[in-house]
């Protein structure tokens, strides 16, 4: 009995010994936490404003941490004490989560909140990272992999969710999408009625494929690089995690 006694507190002193230190939440708040340097100023700012809009509208927090090593550590012990400690999603709703990157020791996990398991399912996560995260980190292109990850992300998790405003004042994805078309539209037919004259470039329509491009880019936002011109290295308007909770769920792996 003896014996066993000390066996257990070794082996918690052994785990204590180990066990890496979950950083401080940052402040101020920011859902793309970079500690290495992988990811340009240009970079972090593009996926926070993507991020950030995608909070705003859903709740659904989407958190992104990358550090230099596990040092020692097991990722998704780690992970999910980072993700508890700094209380990633809604309380009540439990819609966070979190990508964490161990870049040292090239793990890679996807760690969804109690809310998101349905959705984001084990299998979906391990297929996110095999198939987009992996082959992007492989040859260092980190920010492709993860801006590309959060897209199939919040496709899967789309409509899960609704913002604690309700959305109030703003226009629909779909409204949005009808008004452009409208807008295109009206565009093309005037651009076609005066276009006796003019250079070769606007008879092609390359004015119109640029206006339209335009249009696209401005009401849908958080493309690659479409929306750079409107960052601040200090990122989005991110207000904060909420405490949300985390159980087993999610995927990892190596790349």
């Amino acid at each position: 009995m003896k014996q066993a006694l000390h066996c257990i507190v070794f082996l918690f002193l052994s785990f204590v010994a180990i066990a890496k230190d979950i950083p401080a939440r940052p402040n101020p708040p920011k859902l793309v936490n970079d500690f290495v340097g992988v990811l340009s100023a240009e970079q972090s700012a593009a996926l926070e404003y993507k991020l950030s809009k995608y909070n705003d509208t859903t709740s659904t927090q989407i958190a992104i941490v990358i550090e230099k090593s596990i040092e020692n550590d097991e990722a998704f012990d780690y992970a999910i004490r980072l993700a508890e400690s700094w209380g990633i999603g809604q309380k009540g709703k439990n819609n966070g989560l979190l990508i964490y990157v161990a870049l040292q020791e090239r793990k890679v996990r996807i760690l969804p909140g109690y809310g998101l398991e349905a959705t984001v399912t084990d299998a979906y996560a391990k297929r996110v990272i095999e198939e987009v995260i992996k082959p992007a980190f492989k040859n260092q292109q980190y920010y492709e992999g993860l801006d590309n990850a959060t897209t199939y992300l919040i496709g899967a998790l789309s409509g899960q969710f609704k913002s604690e405003a309700g959305g109030k004042g703003k226009l629909s994805g779909k409204t949005i999408f009808i008004f452009l078309i409208i807008v295109i539209g009206i565009f093309y037919i005037l651009s076609k009625l005066g276009g006796g004259g003019g250079s070769n470039y606007s008879r092609r329509g390359g004015g119109m494929d640029l206006l339209t491009g335009m249009l696209l880019g401005s009401a849908l936002g958080g493309g690659r690089g479409s929306n750079y011109g409107s960052f601040s290295s200090g990122g989005g308007s991110f207000g904060g995690f909420g405490g949300g909770s985390f159980g087993g769920g999610g995927a990892g792996g190596d790349w």
